[in-house]
């Protein structure tokens, strides 16, 4: 008596179709990530590099604050011709030395940044540049914490939307022992 064979047999055009659709669309998964992250001691260049953040002109960047429980107190871009930014919440706005009032700083309530591109202005005394700095101050209980973010302008699809800042694992003293 012959043994029947528990595993039906397959055409070979079947099984490539198959393995085809697998691997793409785990290709896709990964191209379209829309998180990606980042602990508080690596945003804060504490491990030795500038962190960055890509912009693309068809939808704009996140950059949340919300994992690390920080408020974003003051931010500012070196080169404000490329890029807009919005807050979720009330922020700090300061023009001038006469109109700013630190009180307004500490009721500052935002947790997100967002960043979009925008078609490259001609602001006088702005010099031209391929990428710009983003220097954010945030503050949670009580501490407060600078962050540098190297603004890149990407032409391609976008990678990801929002760039979450999460607090450090065992506290900033283990920043070095965490890698990119």
């Amino acid at each position: 008596m012959k043994a029947k064979n528990k595993f039906p047999r397959l055409p070979l055009a079947t099984l490539i179709f198959s393995g085809a659709i697998i691997l793409l669309a785990g290709r896709a998964a990964a191209e379209n990530s829309v998180l990606r992250s980042i602990f508080s001691c690596q945003a804060q260049g504490l491990s030795g590099l500038v962190p960055t953040v890509k912009v693309w002109y068809e939808q704009g960047t996140n950059l949340s604050f919300i994992p690390a429980g920080e408020k974003i107190r003051k931010v500012w871009l070196n080169d404000p011709s490329q890029v807009t930014l919005d807050f979720d919440g009330p922020m700090c706005m300061q023009f001038g030395q006469e109109s700013g009032n630190s009180e307004d700083c500490k009721n500052s309530a935002a947790n997100v940044i967002q960043l979009r591109r925008i078609p490259k202005l001609n602001i006088p005394g702005v010099r031209s540049t391929e990428n710009t700095l983003l220097t954010v101050i945030t503050e949670a209980q009580g501490q407060s914490k600078l962050y540098t973010f190297k603004v890149l302008y990407a032409d391609t699809a976008p990678e990801y939307h929002t760039l979450a800042i999460f607090a450090d694992p065992g506290g900033s003293a283990s920043c070095a022992r965490v890698s990119n």
